[in-house]
C-alpha cells in the first residue's frame, strides 16, 4: 500500500507545521481578544448615572423634545445599547456675553440672533459593571467625551457624556467652578 503524502519533503513536513502553528496563535491573538487575553475583571455591579450634553440642537416648538421619567434609547460609540430612563433635564438657550458699563465685566444673555438654539443636559441611569477602568455599560465604557446618540419617538441627537455618577461614592474630582 502506497503512502498518499510520500512525495512530502521534510522540509515541506516543517513549513507545514510551521504555518499551522503560525495560524494557532494568530487566531489566538486576533479572536481571543475579546475575552481571553485583555479581560479586565469586573469589580463590582452598581447603579450609575450619566449626563449626555447637547450643544446646539434646534428646536423651533418651545417643548422640549425630552421628558423626565420617559425612556430612550441610546447607542455608545455608534453600538446600539437599550432604552434607559431619563431622570433629569436641563435646559439653556444658547448664550452670548455682552460687556456691562463696567470695563472688563461680562454679562451672559440669550443669543436673540439664534432664537431656536438650545442646548441640553440629559442624565440617565442605568446598572454599570465597574472595573479598574471605570464604568461599563453594554460592553462599552463610559467616560467624559464619547459620543451617545439618544433617540425617541420624535427626535435623535447626539452628544457627549459630560458626568458620571457611581452610586455610592463620593465626587472626589476638582471643583471646576471660578472664584
Amino acid at each position: 500500500m502506497e503512502m498518499p503524502f510520500k512525495n512530502f519533503k521534510k522540509a515541506d513536513w516543517i513549513f507545514l507545521g510551521c504555518g499551522i502553528i503560525i495560524l494557532i496563535i494568530l487566531g489566538l491573538v486576533l479572536l481571543g481578544k475579546n475575552k481571553f487575553f485583555y479581560k479586565t475583571p469586573v469589580l463590582d455591579e452598581k447603579d450609575i448615572t450619566f449626563t449626555v450634553f447637547f450643544r446646539g440642537v434646534t428646536i423651533t416648538d418651545n417643548t422640549s423634545p425630552f421628558k423626565t421619567g420617559e425612556n430612550a434609547f441610546i447607542t455608545i460609540r455608534n453600538v446600539p445599547y437599550t432604552k434607559l430612563q431619563i431622570t433629569d433635564v436641563k435646559v439653556d438657550r444658547r448664550k452670548i456675553f455682552l460687556e456691562t458699563n463696567k470695563k472688563g465685566d461680562y454679562q451672559p444673555v440669550d443669543d436673540i440672533s439664534s432664537p431656536f438654539l438650545y442646548d441640553f443636559a440629559v442624565t440617565l441611569k442605568d446598572k454599570a459593571k465597574i472595573t479598574d477602568d471605570g464604568a461599563v455599560v453594554g460592553g462599552n465604557k463610559v467616560k467624559m467625551g464619547i459620543p451617545v446618540v439618544i433617540e425617541g419617538q420624535k427626535y435623535k441627537f447626539t452628544g457627549v457624556v459630560s458626568n458620571i455618577q457611581i452610586a455610592d461614592e463620593a465626587n472626589t474630582t476638582g471643583n471646576l467652578s471660578q472664584k
